[in-house]
């Protein structure tokens, strides 16, 4: 099955259990999905690539025809994740109408060549989530290979980053990769996969609103008639009746701006033109005396890198950082970026052979 995705009406809605576990259970949630608010795409985990050998894995192939007809007894298209041409194979066979390559199979180029391979000659929409770390040539490589396979409708799925320990995330959202993704790929949605990113129930509706904010697509989000009994990721899901609050809960904002606020909002975005500006002349100052201080340093055998100091700058930015109504992360990210600008300007000042 091929979408038009030029014409996907937002929000596009995938939904369904994070694995199939039964033919009763995969068919219960989509009736339940169709009596409360029917997704685009019923979404159901059939083989399960899990961090640990005794993890339930997935029922396996014996689950596809159980997801196929649950989708057909409720009229909508259903779709799966592949992770090797083996995957690709049995669910083309078993009429499975869209196929996902989720996160771990991104990361690995040789693994998404296979299913490319695999699908020469078949014309279907493929889903591409971010691979595990932000690697955001990963992501656009995948993209890529299934291309040169002919595959020409393609929806990237972003479902957050690795991470140890998180106290907020699963996976940690590092919004501007798939921002930059949107600057490199404009002719390719992205969908939110707030379930992953989030790891829990409580915090799906804040992520899914951002990724409309953001002008994502859709939403992908993981539905379980018992979500505190599901085999995997029981946390993250929930229920037909709470996906439907979410998702009549959610504010969608047009991404055109109308007419009478045109100007209003030009007049803004000259004031910010003039701000950068005035950023930039006082970047290339700062780079001008980061170059003094590299000839300093050369004159006097002194290293680039100078380790308390830095710690000084930082803490001392940083502890500023709320009364300016800014975040510490944001700061951190920027005063990492100046720094790293002039260790290049001292670098090449230090190295600079003499005439």
């Amino acid at each position: 099955m091929e979408l038009d995705i030029k014409q996907l009406k937002k929000p596009f809605l995938i939904a369904g259990p994070c694995s199939v576990e039964s033919e009763e259970q995969v068919f219960t949630i989509a009736q339940e999905l169709k009596r409360e608010c029917a997704p685009a795409l019923l979404r159901g985990g059939i083989w399960k690539p899990r961090t640990r050998p005794n993890s339930f894995e997935g029922v396996g192939a014996i689950g596809l025809p159980w997801l196929v007809n649950a989708g057909k007894s409720v009229n909508i298209p259903v779709a799966t994740e592949v992770a090797n041409a083996k995957h690709v194979e049995e669910a083309l066979k078993a009429g499975v109408n869209v196929l996902w390559i989720g996160a771990r199979t991104t990361a690995n180029p040789f693994a998404v060549q296979d299913i490319a391979d695999a699908l020469k000659g078949v014309k279907m929409t493929i889903m591409v989530k971010n691979p595990i770390n932000p690697d955001l040539m990963l992501w656009l490589g995948a993209f890529e290979r299934l291309e040169n396979a002919g595959i020409t409708s393609l929806i990237a799925i972003h479902r957050g980053f690795s991470v140890y320990n998180h106290p907020q995330y699963r996976n940690v959202p590092n919004w501007a990769i798939p921002i930059a993704l949107k600057e490199e790929r404009s002719d390719i949605p992205i969908i939110g996969d707030p379930s992953h990113i989030s790891g829990k129930r409580e915090g799906l509706f804040s992520l899914a609103q951002k990724a409309l904010d953001l002008n994502y697509a859709g939403l992908m989000l993981e539905v379980h008639n018992t979500p505190e009994k599901a085999w995997s990721d029981a946390q993250q899901q929930i229920t037909p009746a709470a996906y439907k609050e979410l998702i009549q809960n959610l504010i969608l904002r047009s991404e055109f701006i109308q007419q009478k606020e045109e100007s209003s909002i030009q007049n803004a975005r000259k004031r910010i033109a003039a701000i950068d500006d005035q950023l930039f002349s006082l970047l290339k100052d700062r780079m001008k005396i980061a170059e003094e201080i590299g000839a300093y340093k050369k004159d006097h055998q002194i290293t680039i890198l100078q380790t308390e100091q830095w710690k000084n700058i930082l803490e001392t930015r940083l502890s500023n950082a709320k009364s300016l109504g800014l975040s510490e992360e944001f700061m951190k990210e920027i005063l990492d970026a100046i720094h790293e600008e002039s260790i290049r300007h001292q670098t090449e000042v230090m190295n600079r052979k003499e005439s």
